[in-house]
């Protein structure tokens, strides 16, 4: 019996943050009354930030409701088998205005010890990036517990850590247990595991919306802490226009480029999972299971695991970035804004000359 599945677009949802901006604004997102936004999810399953999909017949349904029903019809058999109905991944756009606390996040067995579900390794894409703009990627050399925790009663913890300046299409893989932080002038696109724990070593005594000084996790992170050395924690990469390029690939996601500038079509018959496409440049569109969906940038749509084929359309240059979970790489551990989208007509049915 055919499928009544189709690619899935879902409401955004805004997280107003001490060190946050207005940059996801100029997007094309309307997040009055928040003062500012730190943080677009695009799509998650955490309890009490479910995503609500936007379009088709499953609109005002969350993702979970829907994974309910159809399980590994947009999961995969083996994702779904693994999974279960927890939607496994977090796409967050970031906005940060000011710096972000220098943080780290357990791994899945430190996670679970502590009765967390997963731990958290995640990537960053960067969108844009102001002049002189940096990250924390972990330690600058070999640092041992006793001289971190030196480091940090003195105050000045910051003379270990490894920073990298950032511009637009930077990407970098962050596996849990690398001390890191997003520096002020930064816009990412982060891609995780479905966690929101993180542990907050230090914040440069800043005070939440409250006044009050925001909590620290200093015991917590120390087992949790990867203390080698990150010489250089950057994906080096090039790429060709409407090819596939891969910028990171774990147990937990993989996650390609595709610079698009005519239609593509892609084949994913041999893969038993979803695919998400975040748009992170320009206009663009997905079309699978006879559904076009349209995005602009901070937008994502997830194609169901059913679907064999996605054909990919842009507005002139668009940028999307690609992601799945390949069961083969699994160790398992026993664990609204209008636009002007007219332009698609002329694709609705076409027999548009494709780059397969």
């Amino acid at each position: 019996m055919e499928t009544p599945l189709y690619p899935f677009k879902f409401l955004p949802l805004f997280k107003n943050k001490v060190w946050g901006g207005n940059k996801i604004k100029s997007l094309g997102f309307n997040y009055a009354p928040l003062p500012n936004c730190g943080e677009l999810w695009a799509l998650s399953s955490l309890p009490g930030n479910e995503s609500v999909i936007a379009n088709g017949f499953l609109a005002e349904n969350t993702i979970n409701e829907a994974l309910e029903i159809y399980m590994s019809e947009i999961l995969g058999e083996k994702n779904f088998d693994h999974f279960g109905t927890d939607f496994p991944l977090l796409f967050k756009i970031i906005d940060a205005n000011d710096d972000l606390s220098i943080q780290v996040h357990p791994d899945d067995h430190l996670a679970q010890q502590r009765g967390m579900p997963f731990g958290k390794t995640e990537m960053w894409y960067v969108i844009e990036s102001d002049p002189g703009a940096t990250i924390v990627d972990g330690f600058s050399r070999q640092t041992t517990p006793e001289q971190y925790q030196q480091h940090l009663e003195q105050g000045n913890l910051e003379q270990l850590l490894h920073l990298e300046n950032t511009q637009a299409g930077d990407t970098f893989f962050i596996p849990a247990g690398r001390v890191h932080a997003i520096g002020k002038g930064n816009l990412f696109a982060e891609i995780q595991q479905s966690s929101d724990c993180t542990y907050r070593i230090y914040d440069y005594n800043r005070p939440d919306t409250n006044g009050q000084l925001r909590q620290l996790h200093i015991a917590e992170a120390l087992d949790a802490i990867d203390f080698s050395p990150t010489a250089d924690g950057k994906t080096h990469y090039q790429y060709s226009p409407n090819s596939t390029t891969q910028l990171a690939q774990c147990p937990y996601f993989t996650t390609n480029l595709i610079a698009l500038d005519k239609p593509l079509r892609k084949n994913f018959s041999s893969l038993d999972s979803f695919v998400v496409y975040l748009c992170v440049d320009g206009i663009a569109a997905v079309k699978s299971l006879e559904t076009i969906v349209p995005l602009h940038m901070g937008e994502c749509a997830l194609v169901p695991a059913v679907a064999d084929t996605v054909e990919l359309f842009s507005e002139g240059p668009a940028k999307l970035l690609e992601v799945y979970i390949d069961p083969a790489l699994w160790v398992d551990n026993g664990q609204s804004h209008s636009h002007d989208y007219d332009w698609l007509a002329q694709f609705v049915g076409s027999t548009a000359n494709f780059v397969d």
